[in-house]
């Protein structure tokens, strides 16, 4: 359970999402907490965890990698303190991974292979911060699978 009453209401919405494949529901869920929290103006936490979670909901790719931009641009002012005041159980270091997989996966699916390999790359360099338990092996999974959809394309045209 979190200390942080926003982010125990994003976790409902992750729980609509995926536990209960309620996407429509979670995602007017998301768009109200990010007007209440002041959308990129709010809590760089909340604004990252909510717009990583918000970019789940879509269905359209170019919304979904509008939000994961939104993420990965509010983690750099997120600090450690912050995440442990909120009671999420990762370090900063650690919600990099997830984040740069996202992104790699939006590229992919967009055509544009060098940036999700880049991305790929980046969630690789920074996979040391993942402990070795559910989320962890989820992300590694995660990355394992990109990679061998990256390999099976075709390299970029010199």
């Amino acid at each position: 359970m979190t200390a942080d009453p926003t982010m125990a209401r994003i976790g409902q919405g992750v729980e609509l999402n995926h536990g209960h494949g309620r996407r429509e529901a979670a995602r007017e869920l998301f768009a109200q907490i990010w007007d209440e929290i002041g959308g990129e103006q709010g809590d760089p936490l909340h604004v990252c965890v909510l717009a990583h979670s918000m970019a789940d909901v879509q269905d359209d790719v170019r919304q979904e990698l509008m939000w994961d931009l939104r993420a990965l641009a509010a983690v750099g002012s997120v600090t450690d303190e912050r995440v442990a005041e909120a009671g999420v159980p990762l370090s900063v270091a650690g919600l990099y991974p997830s984040l740069h997989l996202n992104l790699s996966e939006c590229y992919r699916k967009l055509g544009d292979l060098d940036r999700a390999r880049e991305h790929l790359r980046q969630a690789q360099d920074r996979i040391g911060a993942l402990g070795d338990d559910g989320y962890g092996r989820l992300i590694k999974d995660g990355l394992e699978r990109i990679a061998a959809q990256l390999d099976a394309s075709p390299p970029p045209s010199p």
